[in-house]
Parts: structure tokens; C-alpha cells; sequence
């Protein structure tokens, strides 16, 4: 069962201060569905994240798009349940700009231990980078 007074949900909904590699990030929360295991998440790229060409270095996106699918797996976790990445597949479309950013990621497959994510980043209505993932999940 989905524990909704988790650090997670008081994370999501405000009760808590994000960790500050999120709160770097500008994530916020947009919406969270467990029970489907989706989630959407708005990010600020700041001008401290450019490359020298002036687009968004792609560490940040990669880890916006980590940060877009691990709250997907998570939504979903029992009490005492941690689910860490163990592997992360990037695909970089275009550039992206200082500004908003919103990711969209969900659970592929969930199994007892091993499962599949996956999630898009979209600029402007458009996709900038999408991802995929293995996570494990393990009790703390």
C-alpha cells in the first residue's frame, strides 16, 4: 500500500523541502498518479546550466529526466521501500534553453525488484530529450 505520509509525499506535496539537487533542478511537482505509475514534473534551467554554445548542458537534462522518472517508481513504493537507478539511457533531440522544461515519465514494467521507466523533457510543446531506466527496488 502506498504510504502517503512516506518522505516522498511529503516532498510532493509540500510538507518538506525538496533534496537540494531537486531543489537545484527547479523541480516541482505538476502531477503524480501511483496507481498508474505516472508522473509530470517542471523544471527551471537556469543560465548557470549553459554550455558554451548557450544551450542547457546535458547532465542537467539528464538528470531532470532521472528526476522525472524515479518520482514515477517511487509514487508507487511501500513503506521502507527505496528504488535506486541502476542504469540510465539518455537520447539528446535538440537543444534546450533557459526556462521551463516539464518531464513526463511513468513505469514501464514493475516487477518484485527490477523495473523498467521510461520519460520524455519537453521545451515549448516540444521534445527535448527522453530516457530510460532500470531500477531495483530494496528496503531501507
Amino acid at each position: 500500500m502506498v504510504d502517503r505520509d512516506s518522505l516522498f509525499w511529503k516532498m510532493a506535496d509540500g510538507r518538506l523541502p525538496p533534496p537540494a539537487c531537486a531543489h537545484t533542478l527547479g523541480l516541482s511537482f505538476a502531477n503524480i498518479d501511483p496507481e498508474r505509475g505516472t508522473v509530470e514534473v517542471d523544471f527551471e534551467a537556469k543560465p548557470e546550466f549553459l554550455n558554451p554554445v548557450g544551450h542547457v548542458q546535458g547532465g542537467f537534462l539528464a538528470a531532470m529526466l532521472d528526476d522525472t522518472m524515479g518520482p514515477a517508481l517511487v509514487a508507487t513504493l511501500d513503506a521502507g521501500e527505496f528504488a535506486p537507478t541502476v542504469n540510465l539511457n539518455v537520447q539528446f533531440h535538440r537543444p534546450a534553453k533557459p526556462g521551463p522544461l516539464r518531464g513526463v515519465g511513468r513505469v514501464v514494467m514493475r516487477g518484485r525488484e527490477v523495473c523498467q521507466l521510461s520519460a520524455e523533457l519537453r521545451q515549448d510543446d516540444r521534445i527535448v530529450a527522453t530516457a530510460t531506466a532500470t531500477a531495483v527496488i530494496r528496503r531501507m
